[in-house]
């Protein structure tokens, strides 16, 4: 009976020296993993946005009587008639913004007579006011435009976190030039304007393809 009780508590005590050696592998282990985790280099979350819902795009005709060009534009938009073009004045009637109320964009129209202006100057004008972007811009795209009914041009797309990121001029080189652009009334962040921004120059894009002289 003795010699039970003494073989008893030595498997007793083999137990709990076995448990405490685990225990203590055990605490080292979640030891080892916390400090781990706790040197570990933090990976920031990339930037959120919040989504914005685009309309349906539905186009309607710019067909003004007195006005010396015609085009479509959205229905989810409203042409307005313009006095200045950033810092210049209007110097004809035909000058008008295409206003995204929801978006707070607009598309600037600027009408000039060839005539009254060498076409080089016109076209060396539409340059330099995109090159202006140059110093905050990484890159600037220019693509030339043939469209039917003589009208033809250039079209800008400058990437990077610039106020005017999409622009483009039309003419027939021997009456007409008209210049446009799209602007945002708010702080530049290409990345959080990209979606409304896509989804605008595609109906700048709509505006040039559908765009005739009178």
């Amino acid at each position: 009976m003795l010699l039970q009780l003494r073989k008893n508590k030595s498997t007793f005590k083999s137990q709990r020296s076995t448990a405490s050696r685990n225990h203590y592998l055990l605490l080292i282990i979640h030891c080892t993993l916390f400090l781990f985790s706790c040197n570990s280099p933090y990976i920031p979350k990339p930037a959120g946005y919040f989504k914005i819902d685009l309309p349906k795009k539905t186009y309607q005709q710019f067909n003004q009587p007195s006005y010396p060009y015609t085009f479509e534009y959205p229905t989810y938009a409203k042409v307005m008639k313009d006095s200045t073009f950033f810092d210049s004045s209007a110097e004809n009637p035909w000058w008008v913004n295409i206003d995204f109320p929801q978006f707070n964009a607009k598309i600037y129209l600027s009408y000039k007579i060839i005539g009254n202006y060498k076409l080089e100057k016109l076209l060396g004008d539409a340059y330099n006011l995109t090159n202006k972007h140059s110093v905050k811009a990484s890159y600037i795209n220019d693509s030339i435009m043939n469209i039917s009914n003589n009208v033809h041009g250039s079209f800008f797309s400058v990437a990077g976190d610039v106020a005017t990121a999409d622009q483009f001029f039309l003419t027939d080189s021997t009456q007409n030039f008209i210049r446009g652009a799209l602007y945002f009334d708010a702080t530049p962040n290409e990345d959080s304007l990209r979606p409304v921004n896509q989804f605008l120059v595609a109906d700048m894009k709509h505006l040039i393809s559908t765009f005739h002289w009178k």
